[in-house]
């Protein structure tokens, strides 16, 4: 493996952060764009490992997708092969086969795909036999477990000879990210409704367009981090919205309240340190690709915090609680079970002078820890796990003055 060994840095000046195009919009994009056979003007598509695998494999077309270690990518192409009559299998990583397809799979055959496992049920890879005829126009699935289950069958929503009325049961989880697919759809001349727990959408035509897509929050959120843990410096990242579609412009409300100043400009947003007022608890039901950021966050700067809604952190790259667990308390820190499904973060202390972090193959865990350059010197074991979302990650580290 290629580790980064990265020496303790405190204080920033004024920092400009170019940051990468979301990987949640342009994966969107992509198969809406797949949908209307190319015909649209896409710019400012994402470097992303997860986003260059999905512009491959559908402009290839192979009869055998292997989606490396791309979630979003299996479960949107998984929805797009079965519901356009594509004859495909679809393939993984051995972690990627190891996370759960199920229940897309089950509401699929609900509408008429003929999917089979081939290896353990509920689980990649699988294989796409066909669709001949849709054989209801109303699905339900749950709404808990992963929403890429339900933007993967919504994108393919409008070509279905009858449409599709998904009822979501239980707790909706990442809602922001069904209002982005929902929203992007929209964009592209698509309407829908949705009202209480249930989406519906009439058999209709994408229209063509074109599209520029944002800057990532959630590659944002590291910078933010940074900053609040810091002693003292400002940042302008580039590229972001301040009506953002990404769920995880939510940072900078959980920020505001851990010592940064949000302030958009022509441009981008300007970050500046101010005050800790205290985040007591937060609800990551919506936002779960934050809170490892966070967690860290809190746990160098002193603050106690409960935290709720992490259940699909557990189905992620890696079992994410259990990473940030380990590599927490190596810094004598910790993301304390309790009750009800609340974690508490307990703070840092003696943070030895030297700390090594464990990746995990999970991309976020590379990036979360690097704040800890604020306290120590820090190595992030297998620098390239940040491929999958932040290529030129490090080197955003080398403009902040972080240099390995």
């Amino acid at each position: 493996m290629n580790d980064i060994i990265l020496p303790t840095k405190k204080h920033f000046g004024e920092v400009t952060i170019p940051l990468p195009s979301s990987k949640s919009e342009s994966n969107r994009v992509l198969i809406i764009d797949a949908l209307t056979e190319g015909q649209n003007q896409l710019s400012n598509l994402a470097e992303a490992r997860d986003t260059q695998t999905m512009i491959r494999l559908l402009s290839e077309d192979p009869e055998t997708l292997d989606v490396l270690d791309a979630g979003t990518t299996m479960r949107f192409l998984t929805a797009y092969a079965a519901l356009t009559n594509r004859h495909k299998t679809l393939t993984g990583t051995p972690r990627m086969c190891e996370r759960p397809i199920g229940i897309l799979v089950d509401a699929l055959r609900t509408i008429g795909a003929k999917i089979e496992y081939k290896g353990k049920e509920g689980y990649p890879p699988i294989e796409i036999q066909g669709f001949e005829k849709q054989l209801t126009n109303k699905v339900q699935i749950r709404g808990d477990v992963s929403s890429q289950y339900i933007s993967a069958l919504l994108m393919n929503a409008p070509l279905l000879p009858e449409g599709l009325t998904l009822e979501l049961t239980g707790k909706i989880g990442s809602r922001t990210y069904i209002e982005m697919t929902l929203e992007l759809m929209k964009q592209f001349g698509v309407s829908y409704t949705f009202e209480d727990n249930i989406i519906s959408i009439t058999p209709q035509r994408y229209k063509n367009t074109s599209f520029t897509v944002e800057s990532d929050w959630s590659g944002a959120s590291y910078w933010f981090s940074l900053l609040a843990c810091a002693e003292e410096g400002s940042f302008f990242l580039k590229g972001l919205k301040e009506n953002s579609l990404q769920g995880d412009a939510k940072i900078v409300e959980i920020m505001d309240k851990l010592g940064v100043q949000s302030e958009f400009q022509e441009g981008g947003i300007l970050l500046t340190k101010k005050p800790v007022t205290g985040l007591v608890s937060f609800d990551f039901t919506h936002c779960p690709d934050l809170a490892q950021t966070v967690a860290v966050t809190c746990a160098l700067i002193g603050q106690k915090s409960h935290f709720t809604g992490l259940e699909s952190l557990r189905i992620k790259e890696t079992d994410r609680i259990y990473a940030l667990q380990q590599e927490l308390a190596k810094i004598n820190a910790d993301l304390k079970e309790g009750e009800n499904e609340t974690f508490t973060v307990i703070p840092a202390n003696n943070i030895p002078e030297k700390v090594s972090i464990e990746t995990y193959d999970d991309h976020r865990m590379g990036m979360a820890f690097m704040p800890l350059v604020t306290r120590t010197e820090v190595t992030i074991i297998d620098k390239e796990v940040v491929n999958k979302s932040y290529p030129s990650f490090w080197k955003h580290c080398i403009l902040a003055g972080i240099k390995a």
